[in-house]
């Protein structure tokens, strides 16, 4: 069901960078996409889904004042940054990095014969100017129809702590099984990004790489379609300040 306080953007609608190493697609405005639109989401201000061919990567680039996750859907991601840290994450691995007062990092594929898949997210601190910070991990699978905590500030229930009160969540879904957030009233947006598979949000059906921002609202019904495994990630974000 589409409301006004819901924006539906489908996988075909996201802005598109392609060249010779790299197919992007952007579900924010990014680089030469931009829709008024979809220039953010209260602090999410990026969510893009890479695939870089074996060999390439983004050569050591500058960042400042944003933190800045990775999740490897499939292959590995090459880190180096100015802190020192130099690492390969892979398939089902999370790395988060704070740009705080400014870093440089690069990211490559290692591999000479397999793509890698990658959502890449960036998200404004509520706080500028503070020490940059690195970390990875694997992210621990859940079982089927629960969520997963992989953001929250605190840092609670093994989630990574991240410099601004949002919270994010991962799940599989399958069965023909509805699953529930009901979240904090400090939570008044949503945002669901379909990573594989079909969900329904109330009778609107959203495919691989659509998306669903909910604005007013601190819970969430998520239902699975079809007979392949659904694999969603969940962002709840607090309303703009007055």
């Amino acid at each position: 069901m589409i409301t006004k306080n819901t924006l539906v953007t489908r996988s075909e609608e996201r802005g598109k960078t392609q060249i010779d190493w790299l197919d992007s697609k952007h579900s924010f405005s990014f680089g030469g996409f931009y829709d008024p639109q979809r220039s953010s989401f209260g602090p999410l201000r990026v969510l893009n889904e890479d695939r870089v061919a074996p060999g390439g990567g983004f050569s050591p680039h500058p960042h400042r004042d944003m933190e800045i996750v990775s999740i490897v859907l499939d292959g590995q991601l090459e880190h180096k940054d100015s802190l020192g840290n130099g690492r390969v994450i892979e398939t089902g691995d999370i790395q988060y990095m704070s740009a705080g007062s400014g870093l440089v990092h690069g990211e490559f594929n290692p591999s000479q014969t397999k793509p890698v898949h990658f959502l890449q997210i960036w998200i404004e601190p509520e706080e500028k100017g503070l020490p940059p910070h690195y970390e990875d991990r694997k992210l621990l699978p859940s079982a089927p129809n629960q969520w997963s905590l992989v953001l929250s500030k605190d840092g609670r229930a093994d989630s990574i702590a991240i410099r601004n009160d949002i919270e994010l969540r991962s799940a599989v879904l399958e069965d023909a099984a509805t699953l529930t957030h009901e979240g904090s009233q400090s939570y008044q947006k949503q945002w669901l990004f379909v990573i594989r598979g079909s969900v329904s949000v109330s009778s609107t059906n959203l495919d691989s790489g659509d998306s669903l921002a909910i604005s007013g609202e601190s819970s969430v019904e998520v239902t699975h379609r079809g007979s392949e495994k659904a694999e969603i990630l969940l962002f709840s974000l607090p309303m703009e300040k007055a």
